[in-house]
Order: C-alpha cells, then sequence, then structure tokens
C-alpha cells in the first residue's frame, strides 16, 4: 500500500504544480493570514484544490490535513491521512524565486508511510516510501558526511544565537538558507548540504514528507530534543528539527540547549 500511495501523491503533486506555474511571476491576489501566520495567494488556494479533487475520491477513508484547508477533527480518527502543504515557501513564489514546493504526506498512526516533496519551477521531485529508498526524479539519494566543525547548516540566522546552544558556545558552522523548509531537508537527503536545523516550531505540512525522505535516504530526523517526529496530532506542530547523518545530528543535538531551560540557565547547562 505505501507504494500505491507513493505514486498518487507522486503524480498529484506534479500536476498540481501545474496549477502552481500558472500562477507563478503573474498577477493574482495575495493577503496575510491572521494572526501573523504569514502570506496567502490565490496560487496556494488553486494548488489546494486541485489536490483535494485528485486525492480525496481516490482515498474517501482517509483524513486531511492540510495549510489551506478548514482543520476537521475527523482526521484524528481517520487510519491514515493526507498532510499537506499546497506551496511550501509561499514567500519565495510571491517574490518569482524557484524555492518553492508542493509537499504530500500519507501519515499512518503518526508517521508517514509516503512523501513527496515536488519543486514545480525546477522539474524536480524528491519521493520516499517507508519500506523503499529515497529518490529525487528517480534516483536514489544519500546525505554527506560532513561534521562539524564546519558543517553547512540550512537554517535561520536566528537559530546560531547562543541562547540556544549550551553554555552559548555556537558550532562552527557555514549557514545557508533555502526559502522552503521541505527543500531544506530534501537537500540534505541528497548531500547538498550537511545539515537542516530549525528551532522553531514546525507545522506538520512542512516537514511530514520530507522527514520521511530524509530518513530513507540515511539520515538521522528528529525534533530539536531528539524526539521522533509524531504527525497528525491536535496541535499538528514539532518542536523544531535536526535532520543530518547520524554522527553530525548528534553532535547537533549534543550542542543544543534544553528548550525547556530558562536563558539565564542555559549557560551553566
Amino acid at each position: 500500500m505505501p507504494e500505491a500511495d507513493l505514486a498518487l501523491i507522486r503524480d498529484a503533486a506534479v500536476e498540481a504544480g501545474q496549477i502552481a506555474l500558472g500562477f507563478w511571476r503573474g498577477a493574482y491576489r495575495r493577503w496575510d493570514k491572521d494572526a501573523g501566520a504569514g502570506p496567502v495567494t490565490e496560487a496556494d488556494l488553486a494548488v489546494n484544490a486541485r489536490l483535494e479533487t485528485l486525492l480525496r475520491p481516490a482515498r474517501p477513508d482517509y483524513g486531511w490535513l492540510s495549510e489551506e484547508s478548514p482543520d476537521d477533527a475527523a482526521r484524528l480518527s481517520a487510519r491514515r491521512v493526507f498532510v499537506i502543504d499546497p506551496i511550501d515557501g509561499t514567500r519565495a513564489f510571491i517574490d518569482g524565486h524557484e524555492g518553492f514546493a508542493v509537499c504530500i504526506a500519507v501519515v499512518e498512526a503518526g508517521r508517514p508511510v509516503a512523501g513527496v516533496v515536488h519543486l514545480p519551477a525546477r522539474g524536480q521531485t524528491y519521493a520516499a516510501s517507508a519500506d523503499g529508498p529515497a529518490t529525487r526524479d528517480g534516483r536514489p539519494i544519500r546525505p554527506a558526511a560532513g561534521r562539524l566543525p564546519g558543517a553547512t547548516v540550512l537554517t535561520a540566522k536566528s537559530a546560531l544565537a547562543p541562547e540556544h546552544w549550551r553554555g552559548g558556545q555556537v558550532p562552527a558552522v557555514k549557514r545557508e538558507f533555502r526559502p522552503s523548509l521541505a527543500w531544506r531537508l530534501c537537500l540534505v537527503a541528497e548531500g547538498r548540504f550537511d545539515a537542516a536545523l530549525s528551532v522553531r516550531p514546525a507545522w506538520d505540512w512542512d516537514i511530514a514528507a520530507a522527514s520521511l525522505i530524509a530518513e530513507r535516504a540515511g539520515c538521522a530526523a528528529t525534533d530539536r530534543s531528539g524526539g521522533t517526529f509524531r504527525f497528525n496530532g491536535v496541535m499538528p506542530q514539532s518542536a523544531g528539527l535536526v535532520v543530518a547523518n547520524q554522527a553530525l545530528h548528534a553532535e547537533l543535538l549534543a550542542g543544543l540547549a534544553d528548550p525547556a531551560a530558562p536563558p539565564q540557565l542555559r549557560a551553566v547547562t
């Protein structure tokens, strides 16, 4: 079944990506969501609508969790759930950059069993199932073997502030950034960068598909405390993320401060 689901969501992501490209670098409506949740465009909604028409009739018993759909508590009791970000990297999309992605995962019992991250403007598709290899455009991918010091890490500047690290000791890394969080995980999975790091909460729709791709490529992929990702919870968020090869992942976890510790205590932990 994971392979059948993977074929379904791969085809859906590619088809929906064409909807996104029809808006990209064109004229379309855009606005800000409530509560500072970021921008959204009519392209996000059009892609979401197309994915619903492709996926829901094909798997009518699956639940639905999408950034651009009203939440439905029925997903919590569904055996399998589609977890979707119609356009991950909406700001990049608005700015006309290529770094946006259509992300689709199938989650069962809190864990992804199939995942696709498709970058329409780049013509690239990352995919994995729970019992198969991670691929980019059909070819297997593997992470790089980078270690500290000097590892290349995809992360926001704020993640390298001293208060996030034990004793204020920020590791010697080379920081890079890409607008789509899902794409960052995929770039680590294929060895283009050594690690992806976020100290901020991450929504399920941003990371469910990409975390499976990273794991099947050979990465360790956890929240910022080293906990296993569990998706489709009541609050569909994880406490940050650390994704890297096994050795570098352990090094980064060892250096991160306890997120529950008050800032004034972190320098002595």
